[in-house]
């Protein structure tokens, strides 16, 4: 079944697609690697996807960059994960399931950022600290900390959750440094974890596997092994959006992307694709308070009316067409502005303190 394709979100030709992957600046082009089932519009065997644009609005398809081709990813396959670039070469880090070994840490790496060999003293990171079953160990996103190399990768066991800490000097072998976030307030384990320094703060972000499946923000300090939290803050309420990614832009900005649907949607029978990612935003904290808001390129395709924003009453609502995702006060909102692309919608209040992803409903469920 053929649905109507987005202009400016990038979707798969064909196939699942799921959380967005090692996003980049690399070979001076923007690279979205993403969980990929090339076979069917549904989860199965993962892949990663790969995909370039210079604006982030169009996009060319390039081949698939990793293939679940090694025992070590022979169940499952090769999991979500992240992109650092280390003296021009670019390095994937990616979490590889097998049968024998559970959710371990693996590497790949691209002198051209399209053919990539995968290293082979994988995986690098073959062990959980926490679960000697490495049933919840994965995610892993790299950054750089001083002259050093960081990885924060999400866990969970005995329903506590966690995002852990690893330190390396070469990219390559890694060490255990300690959880930095624990809870059992957000489900089983933490999903996509990202640790990024914004302004004078850091700031963890993850996906919540608890019933809200949203993202969760939280601003604090960060020395290089331990975060404190200070402001826990959600500007972006869903409900299609999951496994967001931050990554520098080169320009001092802080852009993220993220899954543009719903994991617990029912893709539609005779579906030829499934998925797609969000326009990529702009990440700012002003105040104390975090947005996100489209970049530049996208503001032109920002109107301020649209259907899905209803205003009566002294109230301004939020509708998928179907339902009410959100109503506040016309008083608390001196902003709207609606990204339309087909059946999918991005709604901006107040400069993106708050936003809303979703599909019209009478056209994606």
């Amino acid at each position: 079944m053929e649905i109507e394709r987005f202009q400016y979100h990038f979707e798969p030709d064909a196939g699942w697609m799921n959380d967005p992957n090692g996003l980049c600046f690399f070979g001076g082009k923007l690279h979205a690697f993403y969980q990929h089932n090339p076979h069917a519009a549904q989860w199965g065997p993962m892949h990663w996807g790969h995909a370039v644009s210079q604006d982030g609005l169009h996009w060319e398809h390039l081949p698939i960059a990793l293939y679940p081709d090694q025992p070590y990813e022979d169940f499952g396959g090769c999991f979500s994960g992240s992109a650092l670039e280390k003296d021009g070469v670019l390095y994937l880090m990616y979490t590889s399931v097998s049968k024998a070994n559970g959710q371990t840490q693996s590497m790949a790496r691209s002198v051209d950022g399209v053919h990539f060999e995968k290293l082979p003293g994988n995986p690098v990171i073959p062990q959980s600290p926490l679960d000697a079953a490495n049933r919840d160990f994965r995610d892993p996103k790299l950054f750089r900390f001083g002259d050093s190399y960081r990885m924060v990768c999400g866990a969970g066991v005995d329903g506590l959750a966690s995002v852990l800490l690893f330190q390396s000097d070469d990219l390559l072998h890694w060490d255990y440094v300690g959880p930095i976030f624990q809870s059992r307030d957000f489900g089983p384990v933490l999903e996509c974890p990202d640790l990024f320094p914004l302004g004078d703060k850091w700031v963890l972000l993850f996906s919540r596997m608890d019933e809200s499946r949203s993202a969760q923000f939280i601003v604090g300090e960060f020395d290089g092994e331990r975060f404190t939290p200070e402001a826990f803050q959600q500007p972006e309420l869903g409900p299609d959006f999951y496994a967001p990614q931050t990554f520098a832009d080169g320009r001092g900005r802080r852009l993220l992307m993220g899954w543009f649907y719903n994991w617990t949607r029912t893709v539609p029978k005779g579906a030829v694709r499934a998925g797609a990612l969000t326009v990529p935003r702009e990440v700012t904290l002003t105040g104390g308070k975090l947005r996100t808001y489209p970049i530049e390129a996208a503001r032109r395709l920002l109107v301020e009316d649209d259907p899905c924003v209803v205003r009566a009453n002294g109230k301004i609502t939020i509708t998928d067409g179907a339902d009410t995702l959100l109503t506040l006060d016309a008083a608390e909102v001196q902003q709207v502005d609606v990204l339309a692309d087909g059946t999918g919608r991005e709604v901006f209040l107040n400069g993106g303190e708050i936003s809303k992803t979703f599909y019209l409903k009478e056209r994606r469920t």
